[in-house]
């Protein structure tokens, strides 16, 4: 595994370049206003309709329709969702200059053939390894978060350098800059979201919700016990792994934890996850997501509704209104991005 620093990258290969960026999310946002603080010049494309155009203008960005944003752009960056990739750059290829380079935050697309780049452009990966609200703040706070770089089409010769280039500019450097492969960060990044950080984790603090309330605990407690120190628990993972979450926990805490953990997480788990595995790997994962964006997102659409019928958020909502230190320093806040 290579890893670089700011030192190793030139940050004038894309002063040098114009850049167009594609939306203006949770990524978008972070993406231009970091990369205009270390002075590159950037564009933000969005659809005349897009409800984030105010918040380009409050913060004092040019914009275009995306046709238009890219037509002298240098570099452009999709950071529009992966379900929208495809019909947008089959919509803006006509408008790529010749020799530009197609960017991306995440393999999806690129790793998966939904659709093909113009051999004529490179095609690159910067991904960082963090939400966009944590690209931005770190940034302002002279820091950084460790950033995946990767290069699927290098047509001119130097798809290498710019991305690093890119990812320095970005504030990766100040973390580290790891190269990968397309496919690697693509499958590893699914499995992760899907295993264990969202689809795995929101699992079983629902399950362990259920189990309390039906064995008749109240629902607050369930919520404190099974959601809300979560944060606790995994603010020590990511400060120190497991261990320094053990070291912190009570001797009951951990003879609970290596005694029954695994009997939750057990060997049926484990061979449920090498099935969602094997399902992202041999494409039926992306066949069927591709699909849910034709239906409008139907399931999605349906199983967000069902999660905010669900107890644990309608009683944890009541219960963070008492927390106003949650409150007054959001993670997200959606006036912004």
């Amino acid at each position: 595994m290579k890893v670089y620093y700011d030192a190793d990258a030139d940050l004038s290969i894309i002063r040098a370049k114009k850049t167009a960026v594609l939306g203006f999310g949770s990524q978008g946002h972070a993406h231009a206003r970091n990369l205009r603080d270390s002075g590159v010049e950037v564009v933000v494309g969005l659809r005349p309709d897009s409800s984030s155009i105010s918040k380009v203008e409050a913060v004092g960005f040019q914009h275009a329709a995306p046709e238009e944003a890219v037509a002298d752009a240098d570099v452009v960056m999709l950071l529009v969702p992966d379900e929208a990739h495809a019909d947008l750059y089959r919509r803006i290829e006509p408008h790529i200059r010749q020799g530009a380079a197609l960017a991306c935050a995440h393999g999806f697309n690129i790793h998966f053939k939904l659709f093909k780049p113009r051999a004529d452009l490179d095609v690159i990966m910067i991904a960082p390894k963090g939400p966009g609200h944590l690209v931005r703040s770190t940034y302002t706070q002279n820091q950084g978060v460790p950033t995946l770089i990767a290069v699927a089409q290098d047509a001119s010769g130097s798809a290498q350098p710019l991305a690093l280039s890119y990812a320095s500019a970005i504030g990766g450097g100040r973390a580290a800059i790891i190269e990968t492969t397309f496919r690697e960060e693509t499958e590893t990044d699914l499995f992760g979201e899907q295993a264990v950080l969202c689809g795995g984790t929101t699992a079983l603090i629902k399950a362990g919700f259920d189990t309390l309330v039906e064995a008749g605990y109240s629902p607050e407690m369930a919520y404190f016990e099974c959601l809300h120190e979560l944060k606790l628990i995994v603010d020590l993972l990511y400060e120190g792994g497991v261990a320094n979450m053990h070291y912190s926990i009570s001797n009951t805490a951990e003879y609970g934890s290596v005694t029954r953990g695994e009997r939750v997480i057990d060997g049926r788990v484990r061979e449920e996850m090498k099935r969602i595995l094997e399902e992202i790997r041999n494409g039926s994962f992306a066949k069927e997501y591709v699909e849910e964006g034709r239906s409008g997102m139907k399931t999605l659409m349906t199983e967000r509704e069902a999660w905010k019928r669900h107890p644990v958020e309608q009683v944890g909502e009541k219960l963070r209104s008492m927390m106003n230190w949650i409150s007054s320093k959001p993670l997200v806040d959606k006036s912004r991005n």
